[in-house]
């Protein structure tokens, strides 16, 4: 067999050093922060740089003299995006999910002050929710989008929420005010998970863990809907879960917690994993 070592590309590396680097910063970013940050010398990185504004990765701003991304880093970025590589990283690990542990789950995105699921995993036998993919809800009713709600900022979460019309008046249950959503976000940031209980379906709960990216940010969350309601009668091992009973009681949402959390956060946690750069 011939050999089967990775070969060492430098050239290559350093250039997609450089643009990661870039593509990493809020602002554009001068050479010298590329030099010190990268470590790269000078003239490499300036032969680096002149060679992707050439292509179209990175363009020159004179007026700064500072660098930022160009077109062409933008049409592969909306390449990846058609490619639906969350779904496609996700969907293993969300089966698994559901394998283990007999209860639906999904994969929800934020768009604005909505979620978009994008996957469900129907668990056998769990009556039908109305969380199916391409169904938009307000993010702050959902475990889904509260998961991802409570990784923003102070700022990002004043321009997405700046006062009452932000919350629609059709739904009944849940928080209708900024300052109801900011206290129930500080608890689901010290509790490191986000739930809801009776609020999207009547008889289920929710718990969701937020997934992210390399750089830390979420990007998707993982949630399990779990029926709260525990059947005594006679009918108990006959019915569907979420089936309506006179002989139920509510579950309480603690013990969801400490049984179906650690699933969750397992789930989540992998599916961050798989969406880092290889090393």
């Amino acid at each position: 067999m011939g050999n089967t070592t990775t070969p060492q590309v430098p050239a290559a590396k350093n250039v997609l050093s450089v643009l990661r680097y870039i593509a990493a910063q809020a602002t554009p970013v001068g050479a010298g922060a590329i030099v010190r940050d990268v470590g790269l010398p000078r003239s490499t990185t300036y032969h680096l740089l002149a060679a992707l504004i050439e292509e179209g990765f990175v363009v020159h701003l004179p007026e700064e003299r500072k660098y930022a991304l160009g077109v062409t880093a933008h049409e592969l970025g909306t390449g990846y995006s058609r490619q639906a590589p969350l779904q496609r990283i996700a969907r293993f690990p969300m089966q698994q999910l559901v394998a283990r542990t007999k209860r639906t789950a999904h994969l929800a995105i934020m768009h604005g002050r909505d979620v978009i699921y994008v996957i469900e995993e129907r668990a056998k036998r769990q009556a039908e929710l109305v969380t199916n993919p391409g169904v938009r809800l307000p993010a702050h009713l959902t475990a889904s989008g509260r998961a991802m709600l409570a990784t923003y900022s102070a700022e990002q979460l004043t321009a997405l929420y700046p006062g009452p019309e932000a919350f629609p008046t059709r739904y009944e249950r849940g928080v209708h005010s900024v300052e109801a959503l900011n206290e129930l976000l500080s608890q689901i940031r010290a509790a490191g998970y986000s739930w809801e209980q009776d609020e999207v379906t009547k008889g289920f709960s929710s718990i969701a863990v937020p997934v992210r990216d390399h750089a830390g940010h979420a990007v998707a969350s993982v949630t399990l809907t779990i029926s709260n309601r525990s059947k005594t009668g006679p009918n108990a091992t006959r019915e569907a879960p979420g089936t309506p009973d006179a002989s139920e009681r509510t579950v309480e949402l603690t013990d969801l917690v400490a049984q179906w959390l650690p699933e969750v956060a397992k789930t989540a946690a992998e599916i961050s994993r798989r969406l880092r750069p290889a090393g």
